[in-house]
């Protein structure tokens, strides 16, 4: 099984309904997607850890300042690869009426998903390459689509320019 983690760009303006509501929209549409259905599974989680002093949360915790639900956690099966996720994806934006950039984890690698990568099928290998690269195997070279930790460098369209989260 390879794992994921999915959540929202922070510095994306457009986040429509909130991160929960379209984590679990992008999930719904995961198990619908006929090749991921059988080999996906899936979970909406909290990046936050839970308050102090608890263990997932005191009993009589009130819901004032607990943590959204803002993750989407995947593990793919081995007959599954980067590619059907991140096209499975990338349809999922160019369905929504305004589409959220989307950071997908990999490992020590994060590429960024705003949706125009659909267009560009070179933009669209540096990313798969970039996320099957967390094997170890094929390690994605530097501004090939991701960067340990990081965000990608392609939100400019690989021109260079600031990354100030103004796409």
């Amino acid at each position: 099984m390879r794992e994921y983690e999915l959540r929202l760009d922070p510095y994306d303006q457009g986040q429509g309904q909130g991160p929960e509501s379209e984590l679990r929209s992008l999930l719904l549409w995961l198990k619908e997607d006929e090749t991921l259905r059988h080999g996906a599974r899936g979970r909406i989680g909290s990046q936050a850890p839970p308050p102090a002093g608890s263990e997932g949360g005191p009993a009589g915790d009130t819901d004032m300042g607990s943590p959204g639900f803002d993750l989407l956690q995947l593990a793919l099966g081995s007959g599954l690869s980067a590619g059907s996720l991140v096209f499975a994806v990338l349809q999922w934006q160019a369905s929504r009426r305004r589409a959220p950039a989307l950071i997908v984890r990999r490992g020590p690698y994060e590429v960024r998903l705003t949706g125009d990568e659909a267009g560009d099928p070179q933009a669209v290998r540096r990313i798969v390459a970039a996320l099957e690269g967390a094997d170890g195997g094929g390690r994605a070279r530097e501004g090939e689509g991701a960067h340990e930790g990081g965000r990608t460098g392609d939100e400019d369209g690989g021109q260079g320019g600031a990354d100030d989260g103004t796409a």
